[in-house]
């Protein structure tokens, strides 16, 4: 099974367990229905800021639709697994980022990490969310867009701050850029 399909699989499994139609959860998560029914068909791999609106509005934490297993702790990503990931573009969606879990196994946790690899022409999109966001940059320039404003992060640069503020982040200068990210939401 893809991971756009298992994905797509468990929003709609927790979808209808709560008695939710298509139009339901669009209306609750703010995800257009033509959306939601392709994420759930497994056409298409919900960026995180979608993946993001439709868990909370299903009530789950993000590594709900995330996790295919439970490992014990501590969870250990190896730089060479990463590696095989990006090569493999799994995770890639059509914003033009492919974000690979640093956490998946852990079900009972309260951040989810990522890191997250921009493609040199990724879409300038923004969102939001509950939570709040810690960005590190590793890799090429990122242009992260917080409300009305946009800076720029180079390797070792930092961001911080309230999911709740429309944001978006992509590569910039004509070359795919790398971050980790790290997502936390109020449960």
């Amino acid at each position: 099974m893809s991971k756009e399909s298992s994905v797509g699989k468990r929003i709609q499994t927790y979808r209808t367990k709560l008695d939710m139609s298509v139009y339901d959860l669009a209306q609750k998560s703010g995800i257009d229905e033509k959306v939601i029914n392709s994420i759930e068909k497994g056409q298409v791999l919900p960026a995180l800021g979608v993946l993001t609106k439709l868990s909370r509005a299903l009530g789950q934490r993000l590594g709900t639709f995330m996790d295919d297993q439970f490992k014990p702790d501590p969870i250990i990503t190896r730089a060479k697994d990463l590696a095989a990931k990006k090569v493999a573009k799994e995770g890639t969606n059509v914003l033009g980022y492919a974000s690979h879990s640093l956490a998946l196994g852990k079900p009972d946790r309260h951040m989810d990490p990522f890191r997250i690899e921009f493609a040199a022409d990724g879409v300038d999109e923004v969102s939001s969310h509950e939570g709040e966001e810690l960005i590190i940059c590793i890799a090429g320039e990122v242009e992260l867009t917080y409300g009305n404003e946009k800076s720029v992060l180079n390797p070792g640069d930092t961001a911080y701050y309230n999911s709740v503020v429309k944001h978006g982040l992509r590569a910039l200068g004509g070359k795919p850029a790398s971050i980790y990210g790290i997502v936390f939401m109020p449960f």
